[in-house]
């Protein structure tokens, strides 16, 4: 919502200055010249009045603006974490899930409430995805969200070797309900571990840590697995009933059991070892967002392993406010202290 500033302002008083004596003569003769007995006024220096910011400095200001208050409207979790990063950092990943959450909306729901088939929502996703590829080259689009996803990308060195896999599961979204175990590997790589790259790339930016070492890169597409197979098990009924889709091969989760909702969490389990084995190679700042995002991912992991397996279909797992503050401060005081290993 935006705040109007009502601007009052007064009349100016102005002096009147004394009338001089023109070349034309009245018909009671010459009169004497007047006489101002007006003390002289004295000259403020002129200030020049502040030019609006205008030009790309402020279509990129707006870009960015618009993708923080998107994350801050559709994700709690992340966007909490986020909380923690370095302004500038802060920013960057949020222009990251900005062009995310949007292509997720058009597969996952908006776009067919507003009206669109599922050719339709395909046709939107390939524009989408060829505004993004148009931006990268060029750094610019009249999309906010693409442009401002584009300068974030350009600056942190990564393009369409990342974009491509992401809009590809996109668009599997659209195509596939049910998965075999090659396919889930391929949709899990292109809708997050992709962006758990995208991410580290731009931890990395500013830094002198290589964010393509080897560890690192596991470690940030582990995350991101991590973090998909948690978003699945969360969204179980949902996913089910409202979309008719399946995420886990060879498991019918209409009839979930607590065995096969054990063997999902020791599956992610594994990743999430995998992600915090890396977090000390990362640079020093991103630290506590990485840890704080971790651990509350971990946190609905095991609270999704302590109800009945059946409720999961049931109900979708939240972490409480204060909760979230707790591991966010926890986060911070960890990733102060946690030692290097080679991140600085």
């Amino acid at each position: 919502m935006f705040s109007l500033r009502l601007l009052a302002t007064a009349p100016v008083p102005t002096q009147i200055e004394p009338v001089t004596p023109t070349s034309e003569h009245s018909d009671s003769g010459p009169q004497p010249a007047a006489t101002s007995t007006a003390a002289p006024r004295s000259r403020r220096p002129s200030v020049p009045a502040r030019a609006p910011e205008t030009g790309l400095d402020l279509y990129n200001r707006v870009a960015t603006e618009n993708s923080v208050h998107l994350l801050s409207r559709y994700s709690s979790s992340f966007g909490a974490a986020s909380l923690l990063l370095p302004g500038r950092m802060r920013t960057r990943i949020a222009a990251i899930y900005a062009l995310v959450r949007v292509a997720d909306e058009i597969v996952d729901g908006p776009g067919e409430s507003a009206g669109l088939s599922t050719a339709e929502c395909a046709q939107t996703l390939d524009a989408l995805e060829a505004e993004t590829e148009h931006a990268l080259a060029t750094g610019f689009s009249s999309n906010l969200v693409v442009h401002a996803f584009a300068q974030t990308a350009r600056a942190a060195g990564f393009g369409t070797e990342l974009t491509r896999p992401f809009f590809a599961s996109m668009r599997m979204d659209l195509e596939q309900n049910v998965h075999d175990q090659a396919s889930i590997d391929a949709y899990i790589y292109g809708s997050a571990e992709v962006i758990g790259l995208m991410c580290t790339a731009v931890f990395c930016q500013d830094s002198r840590v290589d964010p393509q070492r080897p560890e690192i890169v596991d470690a940030a597409r582990a995350l991101g697995s991590a973090f998909q197979k948690i978003n699945f098990l969360r969204d179980l009924g949902s996913d089910l009933d409202a979309l008719g889709r399946n995420y886990f091969p060879g498991i019918n989760v209409a009839l979930l059991t607590a065995r096969d909702r054990d063997t999902i969490i020791a599956d992610i389990d594994g990743d999430l070892a995998r992600a915090r084995a890396g977090i000390g190679l990362l640079p020093r700042v991103s630290r506590p967002a990485v840890i704080c995002a971790t651990e509350l991912f971990a946190t609905l992991t095991r609270k999704m392993g302590a109800i009945p397996a059946r409720e999961l279909l049931r109900r979708r797992i939240r972490v409480s406010t204060p909760h979230k503050v707790v591991i966010a401060l926890r986060a911070l005081i960890v990733g102060r202290f946690l030692p290097s290993r080679g991140g600085r």
